[in-house]
This record gives C-alpha cells, sequence and structure tokens, in this order.
C-alpha cells in the first residue's frame, strides 16, 4: 500500500526534511511523499505525512488546530526564542503564582513577533536565511489565535509546563518568550511536543522504528477529510468518473451549497475531491488510478 497518511512521531534532532527522505527511501522509485505542518527540528511530536496520492489532498486535510506542550523556561532569553539558541538576556525568575497570573492574558486573539529564526517568509525569502547571513530584516507582527492555555505543572526552578491548543499558524517559542516579558523578565522555550495536529494524535503516531520496522498502517487518504461532506456516484458512472467527466445532479435528495467541496465515492472506493458548480460535481483532484 503506497496511497496514504502516515502519523509519524517524529523525535528530536530530526528535521521534518529528514523524515520525509526516511519515508521514501523505503518506497519504490517515484512514489511521492510529503509532509505538513513543519516540525522544527529539536521539537518532536506528531509530523503527518503524506505518501502517494494522498499528497494531493493537502490543501483539503484540516490541520489548523493544533495542540503541544511546552515547558517555559524563565528568566533566560535566547536568539532563536528556544533553548538552540545562544543566550541574549538573563533576568529574575518567577514564582508559579506569578506564571499562573499572566497567563489568560495569551488565550484568544493574539499578537505575535516571531524570532528571525523562523521560517516564516518576508518579501519571498525565509527568516532564519537572512539572519544566519547577517541581516537585519523587520520581521511583521501576525495574528494567531489560542484557544486554551492549561498549566501542567513546575518542573523546576524557573521552569514550567504548559498544554496549548491553538490554531494554526502560531509560534509556541514566541509565546514562551513573550510570557517572559508579561512577567517582567524574560524567557524561552525549553522543551516542545506536538500532541495533535488535525485529526492526527501522538496516542495513535508511530515512531521511526516502527515504521522501518513494517509495523506501521498508513491511514487511507480519506481518513483526515471527515469535515468535507460525503457523496457516493452510481458505479455505472465509473468511465465518467475516470475521464474526470462532470458528473450531474438532477433529481438527488441530496443539496450542496455552490462551490462547496465534496469527498467523491464511486460506490464504496474513494475518487477524489471536486467542488458543486452549475448543478454538476467537477472533480478537482481524481485519487482513481
Amino acid at each position: 500500500m503506497t496511497d496514504g497518511f502516515l502519523n509519524l512521531l517524529k523525535p528530536p534532532g530530526m528535521t521534518s526534511s529528514d523524515a520525509v527522505v526516511m519515508v521514501r527511501r523505503t518506497l519504490p522509485k517515484g512514489v511521492k511523499v510529503g509532509h505538513m505542518g513543519t516540525l522544527d527540528p529539536e521539537a518532536a511530536g506528531v509530523l503527518p505525512i503524506g505518501i502517494g496520492t494522498a499528497t494531493r489532498l493537502f490543501d483539503y486535510v484540516s490541520d489548523k488546530e493544533k495542540t503541544y506542550r511546552a515547558e517555559v523556561c524563565v528568566g533566560t532569553a535566547t536568539d532563536t526564542q528556544d533553548a538552540t539558541g545562544a543566550v541574549t538576556q538573563r533576568g529574575p525568575g518567577a514564582t508559579e503564582t506569578q506564571f499562573l497570573a499572566v497567563l489568560p492574558q495569551f488565550v484568544g486573539e493574539i499578537k505575535q513577533v516571531p524570532s528571525i529564526y523562523s521560517a516564516i517568509k518576508v518579501e519571498g525569502r525565509k527568516l532564519y536565511q537572512a539572519a544566519r547571513a547577517g541581516e537585519d530584516v523587520a520581521v511583521p507582527a501576525r495574528t494567531v489565535h489560542i484557544d486554551s492555555i492549561d498549566y501542567i505543572a513546575q518542573t523546576g526552578e524557573n521552569r514550567f509546563l504548559i498544554d496549548v491548543h491553538c490554531g494554526r499558524g502560531t509560534y509556541i517559542r514566541t509565546l514562551c518568550h513573550d510570557i517572559g516579558l508579561a512577567l517582567g523578565t524574560c524567557a524561552h522555550m525549553s522543551f516542545l511536543l506536538r500532541t495533535q495536529s488535525g485529526v492526527f494524535a501522538i496516542d495513535d503516531a508511530v515512531t521511526p522504528g516502527e515504521f522501518l520496522a513494517g509495523s506501521a498502517r498508513l491511514l487511507p487518504c480519506d481518513a483526515p477529510l471527515g469535515h468535507i461532506p460525503r457523496v457516493a456516484v452510481s458505479e455505472k458512472l465509473e468511465r465518467a468518473v475516470h475521464n474526470g467527466n462532470a458528473i450531474r445532479m438532477e433529481g438527488w435528495k441530496q443539496k450542496f451549497d455552490e462551490g462547496r467541496p465534496l469527498r467523491v465515492y464511486l460506490g464504496e472506493r474513494f475518487a477524489g475531491m471536486g467542488v458543486v458548480q452549475e448543478g454538476a460535481i467537477r472533480f478537482k483532484c481524481m485519487l482513481l488510478r
């Protein structure tokens, strides 16, 4: 089986690109592989990887909601806002009571100015490339949404563990940095684990070792698409579906809004993604071979 999604538990020290290369090397030549939602090299956790025709579905997969477990180290700032960077500032620590008091101000819609060592593109260039070249680049502020921050425990002197449920584009290391500023001192992210990305959860993730041992099962291509309405067409239309012809919807009991994306099935087989246009389903992504 060379089509589907792999829910990989990426370890620290492996880049997201390294993970893709590892998977690709185990597959027949020419099989496409790609990842969704880059995870920093020193971070661990859920990294969804699409294999084969699943790579055509990235635009339809809902990965807006993510959950992270992070450790905030108060009293030290770094240039990368995480433990891999050079120390740029030292300040006083914080008590558990002080730490808990500032967390509510980071829930909801907030502004972030990510580290220049992030992968955000400015004028077509990734910020970390400019940083490594010694260039001075103004990093634009961005609006992100944090649904909740749950305090877990104090893990050491001036170290606090939190769970963050947030939307796409949120930088957890920037959140940790900003928590330090709110405390009147400085801070950085000393640990990060992504526990969920959309429907992909850490409880179901497999390690690289398990994947290489052949014990990993790919999730079907439609596994992360449950948020998109499903429509099944008759097996009699197989030739039309294979040809990517528009499927007329006259007389159908199901009603779908114009422009609405749909999961299209030929009987029980997932055929691909379509969209409603002028009373017909028109294919945008064909998966049948």
